[in-house]
């Protein structure tokens, strides 16, 4: 009997091992994060405020004036290879949400990438306009105390709120 070099029997042990060292292995945040950055993250943030929809290269080439739709394609392919999108016959959807770096202090709200401090920074600053129009202004200690400890977090915060916004990639 003939054996072809190319023919190979292999048993279920061997499959068992070949199937665990093809198999990928899930990356940590930290690995993510040193990826996902540049353009990678611009077109991550653009699928990130597409929400449920799914999304084209065209779409995301036009979106971001990419010069191309391979550039495009290379971010994609990239953010596939991290497991955060899948790809349907073209189009691309979230299939895992990471918060990592400048998307830690944003959050997404009806396809907005708001500053996490945006929410206390109202909520402080309506706060202390509810102050002022509720009670006249009487130069006591405790009105005076009241208003410096409404206005000082209310400016800490919308400070936060600005610088954050600038770090945010455009």
């Amino acid at each position: 009997m003939l054996h072809s070099p190319c023919s190979t029997t292999y048993s279920s042990t061997n499959v068992k091992s070949l199937t665990f060292f093809l198999k990928v292995k899930p990356l940590d945040d930290a690995s993510i994060e040193s990826e996902l950055k540049g353009k990678t993250l611009l077109v991550y943030m653009h699928i990130l405020k597409a929400g449920k929809e799914t999304i084209g290269v065209r779409e995301i080439q036009r979106a971001l004036n990419f010069s191309s739709p391979s550039v495009a394609a290379y971010h994609l392919q990239k953010l596939q290879d991290l497991g955060l999108v899948e790809n349907a016959y073209g189009d691309y959807h979230l299939i895992k949400e990471v918060r990592v770096g400048v998307l830690r202090s944003f959050v997404s709200f009806g396809g907005f990438m708001l500053p996490r401090y945006l929410f206390y920074a109202v909520l402080l600053t309506s706060m202390l306009i509810t102050f002022l129009v509720t009670f006249s202004f009487i130069p006591t200690r405790e009105y005076i105390t009241t208003l410096v400890m409404g206005i000082v977090p209310a400016a800490i915060f919308w400070y936060e709120t600005v610088k954050i916004w600038r770090e945010k990639p455009s």
